[in-house]
């Protein structure tokens, strides 16, 4: 009988260190200074006046570049002359050109002197600043800094981006700038108003080209009114986590993490996929966990529905899939009873995410025609009473057992009583797809022995079937592949 816990707030990890903190500026109107006359100056002369500064060049030998540059733009002038420290008095920002230690460090004193925030180019220790490889959509801007350690790497990581985020884009968020303040005063309530901004996303991510126009708004707001009774009641989304890499999650989870209010998590899920997650979002620990102090079935219910009814968007984060095993249909029964929307995103399950690890189909077509999911206990703990035997002793099936931790041993042994062949490859993996993800390998007649001995911790399942094969006689001889990750804010 596992010990009863009360729903709790959890506390998320502070953020990690960061080796620049990463601002726009705002310099629209402003004074800009840049001192030199090299083609890297005229870059950052450039870059300046594409953020509306009025840009100052002060340098007796501008280059080519320079010169072309402000011979194109009135917002750029150029000085034919050496900088001076009165030339720094009420800028917003100055840039630094040089290649003498001496001169870059006079020009910083000057321009902190003044209260400007200075750079000057690849010398980073006169710096109270960098500049990043840029993604412009704008409005929309992306910066990515490797704090000047690799900038090749950082321009690598913006044509990443630049291959990912669509151009139009940029059409998208210039319609945000200009439709804010009418759905500001539009009258909408606060959930109502973030609502329309869920579909104007919507709209965004699913027609990046569209370019929209006065009566997308009108739809849009149109659609905002019509949902709002649902909105400001509150609702409930059962989320699948995926087995734990974040890189797994899908991108309809990853909205539905961003637009919580409440975020109700089981003990299984990976704190890596709550970096996906609105920062203001609470987080609450409703941990389920096989012969451990668990939140009761009944208190988690009650808790959704409460939030919900107080108007909040409550995101039950699951482990895996949420229909699998994840008694989504007691806490879907739940909401439905109570009238709260209840909506289903579901998630890489474990079995999946073990498999791709892995390399390995469960379905080879030449040896395995069908996939069965099995608990490995019942509600008591124990091994279920009514599993089919018959069809987990088929050699032409791929068996899937989920949290057999406790009774894996009896399981085999029943198995193999009931006509299952002694020597059918099994793997069971333990924490699948995270770093710490650990493989072991064999029989099903061994498999219990190989756990004892290895003792795993993290979620388990164990795969039995003759598609494993490959895998069982690959597993000592090659490393697990640790998967890629790609951390958010890095």
């Amino acid at each position: 009988m596992s010990a009863s816990r009360t729903p709790s707030e959890t506390r998320m990890p502070r953020m990690e260190p960061l080796a620049r903190l990463p601002v726009f500026f705002g310099l629209t109107g402003k004074r800009a200074v840049v001192a030199g006359g090299s083609a890297a100056a005229a870059w950052k002369a450039e870059l300046l006046s594409a953020a509306g500064a009025r840009v100052e060049a002060f340098t007796a030998e501008p280059s080519e570049e320079l010169r072309s540059i402000a011979a194109e733009q009135s917002a750029v002038v150029i000085h034919a002359r050496a900088w001076q420290a009165a030339d720094l008095a009420g800028a917003g920002i100055a840039v630094g050109a040089f290649t003498d230690d001496k001169e870059a460090g006079a020009f910083a004193k000057a321009a902190r002197a003044a209260g400007v925030p200075v750079n000057v180019i690849d010398k980073p220790a006169f710096c109270d600043f960098s500049f990043g490889s840029i993604v412009n959509r704008s409005p929309l801007v992306i910066g990515v800094s490797t704090d000047g350690a690799a900038p090749v790497f950082a321009q690598a990581i913006r044509a990443k981006l630049e291959a990912l985020i669509p151009a139009g884009f940029a059409r998208w968020a210039e319609a945000a700038r200009r439709w804010r303040r009418a759905v500001h005063t539009s009258g909408l309530s606060f959930a109502a108003r973030r609502r329309f901004w869920q579909v104007f996303t919507a709209q965004a991510v699913t027609h990046p080209d569209h370019a929209p126009t006065a009566a997308d708004f009108d739809t849009y707001m149109a659609t905002t009114r019509e949902g709002r009774a649902a909105a400001e009641s509150g609702s409930v989304t059962l989320v699948g986590a995926g087995p734990g890499d974040p890189e797994l999650l899908t991108l309809r989870a990853v909205r539905a993490l961003q637009s919580a209010d409440v975020i109700l998590i089981d003990d299984l899920v990976a704190s890596g996929v709550l970096d996906f997650a609105r920062r203001e979002a609470k987080k609450m620990l409703v941990g389920k966990t096989g012969y451990a102090p668990s939140c009761k079935q009944g208190e988690i219910n009650a808790l959704m529905i409460s939030l919900a009814r107080s108007g909040k968007r409550v995101v039950r984060l699951k482990g895996g899939d949420p229909m699998i095993f994840g008694r989504a249909a007691e806490e879907i029964e739940a909401c439905r009873t109570a009238g709260i929307a209840v909506e289903v995103v579901p998630g890489i399950s474990a079995a999946q995410g073990a498999a791709s690890r892995l390399g390995i189909s469960l379905t080879h077509r030449k040896v395995s025609r069908r996939v069965q999911y099995v608990t490995g206990h019942a509600a008591d703990g124990h091994l279920p009473s009514d599993i089919n035997w018959q069809s987990l002793a088929d050699p032409a099936v791929t068996t899937i057992i989920y949290m057999p931790s406790k009774t894996i041993r009896e399981l085999a042994a029943t198995a193999i009583a009931r006509g299952l062949a002694a020597d059918t490859p099994t793997v069971a993996v333990a924490s699948a797809t995270r770093p710490e993800q650990k493989v072991i390998s064999g029989t099903i007649a061994d498999v219990a022995d190989r756990l004892e001995a290895a003792a795993p911790a993290g979620p388990l399942l164990v795969m039995i079937g003759r598609a494993l094969a490959d895998a069982v006689s690959t597993a000592d001889a090659e490393p697990t592949a640790e998967p890629r990750r790609v951390g958010r804010g890095a």
